[in-house]
């Protein structure tokens, strides 16, 4: 027997590895020749797989929107109590009672950024929503055995903190597998938890306190928070099931659908929605702090905050129409589901058009003219309608959640950051909205008169905002500003990937770029 050459082994074994790699790059070059050719054209099997992975993504994303339905439901169920003697078994004045409503967003704010920071550097964010779910849940049932002021203050505030978490992680988990043609849509599906628990809400407490009041000796509003946090823990419990994680490790996906998620997110803006190989943990928080559009966020959501804090008061609004806390509820829920089906068509139509500033602004104009139909009138008719109109300016909340994701593309550190930090400073408007609404007279007509003035500041900064998009539009198609370009080590990491997978990848790269442009 002779003995193998040394030399030729080694030199076959390198072209069995060259030809491996040779493989995949095909594989991955099959998968996305027809879409780099033309973004408009895909072909048959990239489509077909594109088609499968949307589908079941939809279907996991989904639970999203139940989460915000209890996220929502645990928060406000305290309003729905008030009227069946919450406030009084408390013995707590309109002021304590506004402070239990503030207190949750002191907790809120304080929570968003650390916790997006986080989620955003762990490959199991399932698991992490999850985690948080079980916790709020159990604060949310101990709610209902509160006796006093300081026990009411302390629950709300551990509330608020732990349930920070989901709101800006869901956006941020949504925002790494859905395009900027298709984030609008799936937020306002998201946000339409928000809506329907607002309507669910009034329905719920409507059947515990007329049915439950001394039951086993306990007032109907403790069943209230009993009843709705045993819901929240068992659905928790689901959700590390079900939710997704990242386009990189979800279970339940093909081998090919995890590689066209990452593709389409890599050809929506031209670089991999990854963080650079050199970032630390505060690289993002760093970016962010340095960057004036997140500023003009800031202060532009919370005045569209504050003037939508009606939210936490709608049944003690529908109530000035006169009707027993029982009609009331049930009339508080059709304004909600109108506004969820406003919510809808406008986030569509802004991803087919790929607007936002009038997919914001026109839902705020239609708000205007119900708080103005509010203050000018007692007509229980005219009233009643300015409440479907108060509720639909939610639309363009919900859009304006999009703008933020995609006015901070990448890296996903940032954007982390930034959907975090608008969110939280925004909610120093719900803090200051609680004593807004505690000017009563003439059915709250100096209250309305406050938020009006919010929603016209909103529509001034949102077009400065838009101007700002614009002039970097302009910036963008003359060459002067490149897209990404701040994520620390990411020369190193496309030099290393153009050797690794071929120069064509990275051309291809460098033309999405240079397609890219901010939504305005």
């Amino acid at each position: 027997m002779m003995a193998a050459d040394p030399a030729r082994t080694s030199s076959s074994t390198l072209e069995n590895i060259n030809s491996d790699n040779k493989t995949r790059h095909q594989h991955h070059e099959n998968i996305s020749t027809a879409s780099s050719s033309n973004p408009k054209v895909l072909d048959p099997r990239r489509a077909s797989i594109e088609a499968s992975l949307k589908r079941k993504l939809d279907l996991r994303c989904s639970l999203f929107v139940l989460i915000y339905i209890m996220n929502y439901l645990d928060r406000n169920n305290i309003a729905a109590a008030r009227l069946k003697g919450l406030q009084d078994d408390l013995n707590l004045d309109d002021t304590q009672y506004a402070t239990c409503l503030s207190i949750l967003y002191v907790g809120y704010i304080l929570m968003q950024v650390p916790s997006n920071m986080f989620i955003n550097r762990i490959s199991r964010p399932s698991l992490y929503i999850s985690a948080v779910m079980v916790v709020w849940g159990l604060i949310s049932t101990l709610t209902g055995v509160v006796t006093n002021f300081g026990g009411m203050v302390a629950t709300r505030f551990l509330l608020g903190f732990v349930e920070a978490a989901f709101l800006p992680g869901a956006l941020l988990i949504l925002s790494k597998w859905y395009t900027k043609k298709e984030l609008a849509l799936r937020n306002a599906i998201l946000f339409c938890g928000n809506l329907i628990s607002n309507a669910f809400s009034a329905l719920i407490g409507a059947g515990v306190l007329s049915n439950m009041q001394g039951v086993l000796g306990h007032a109907a509003w403790r069943w209230l928070f009993w009843i709705e946090g045993a819901a929240t823990l068992a659905i928790a419990i689901s959700a590390a099931f079900i939710l997704p994680d990242l386009p990189s490790n979800t279970r339940g996906f093909t081998a090919e659908e995890l590689e066209v998620a990452q593709l389409r997110m890599t050809e929506d803006v031209g670089l991999e929605d990854r963080d650079g190989k050199g970032m630390g943990p505060f690289d993002g928080l760093i970016m962010v702090l340095k960057d004036i559009k997140v500023y003009v966020m800031m202060i532009v959501f919370t005045a569209y905050t504050l003037g939508l804090s009606f939210n936490a008061f709608f049944p003690t609004l529908t109530a000035t129409l006169g009707f027993e806390y029982v009609p009331t509820l049930l009339m508080s829920a059709p304004p909600w589901v109108f506004a969820c089906i406003v919510s809808l068509v406008n986030a569509w139509h802004s991803d087919r058009s790929q607007e936002k500033f009038y997919h914001i602004v026109g839902p705020i104009i239609g708000g205007l003219v119900g708080f103005v139909i509010s203050m000018a009138t007692l007509n229980t008719a005219a009233r009643y309608v300015a409440l479907f109109l108060q509720a639909s300016s939610y639309a363009g909340f919900i859009v304006f959640y999009s703008w933020i994701s995609s006015s901070f593309p990448r890296p996903p550190a940032k954007r982390a950051v930034a959907l975090a930090m608008v969110n939280a400073f925004s909610q120093l408007g719900n803090v200051a909205g609680m004593y807004v609404w505690d000017l009563k007279a003439d059915g709250y007509r100096k209250s309305y008169g406050i938020v009006t003035a919010m929603f016209g500041l909103t529509i001034v900064g949102c077009w400065v905002f838009r101007m700002m998009l614009v002039r970097l539009n302009r910036k963008l198609e003359s060459g002067e500003l490149q897209i990404g370009w701040e994520v620390q080590g990411r020369e190193k990491m496309e030099a290393d990937k153009a050797k690794e997978d071929g120069a064509g990848t990275e051309s291809e790269n460098v033309s999405n770029r240079s397609r890219f442009r901010y939504l305005i």
